[in-house]
């Protein structure tokens, strides 16, 4: 998809078998250590792991992986295309997510993000995630020994939030 920094017509919907050969494309063509098919499939097997797609024109152009825990939300896995970042794809797939909070049960959403992926950190505080805490080695790589610290992000209900 052509990058025209203008908002795109989406929608978001549950994540289904057929949507992996793309969601895959994106995971590799975003992340300097994707997540393979396997691991993509172990997750979303677990009960409480759901997985979402951002459409465009027929096309998935955004997903995101999280898990619903007793008190919050904790995202694992969140991608836009390379073409249609900065379109309000990620914004849908964030909104579609706080909708699913409530004062009464799932009231804040978390997730680690990279402490290097200043785009990321930069996107979630302009949703109104705040950082929380730093979280050393986070994420350890063994094939070349680097670990890297995540920034872990919150983002809590209000009662004045209608998003």
């Amino acid at each position: 998809m052509k990058r025209n920094l203008t908002p795109i017509c989406t929608r978001v919907r549950w994540m289904i078998r057929k949507d992996m050969p793309r969601v895959l494309d994106i995971e590799f063509a975003t992340f300097d250590f994707p997540w393979c098919k396997p691991d993509f499939i172990r997750c979303l097997r677990q009960q409480n792991c759901i997985g979402i797609v951002c459409e465009h024109d027929g096309l998935v152009v955004g997903y995101m992986i999280y898990e619903l825990h007793r008190k919050k939300i904790r995202v694992l896995n969140f991608a836009v295309a390379p073409g249609c970042r900065r379109q309000g794809v990620g914004r849908a797939m964030v909104a579609k997510l706080k909708s699913k909070l409530s004062e009464q049960r799932r009231f804040r959403i978390c997730l680690a993000v990279r402490e290097r992926n200043l785009d990321a950190q930069l996107f979630f505080r302009s949703q109104g995630f705040q950082a929380v805490t730093v979280i050393h080695r986070f994420y350890e790589v063994e094939e070349d020994y680097r670990n890297e610290d995540a920034i872990l992000f919150q983002f809590r209900h209000r009662p004045e939030d209608k998003s």
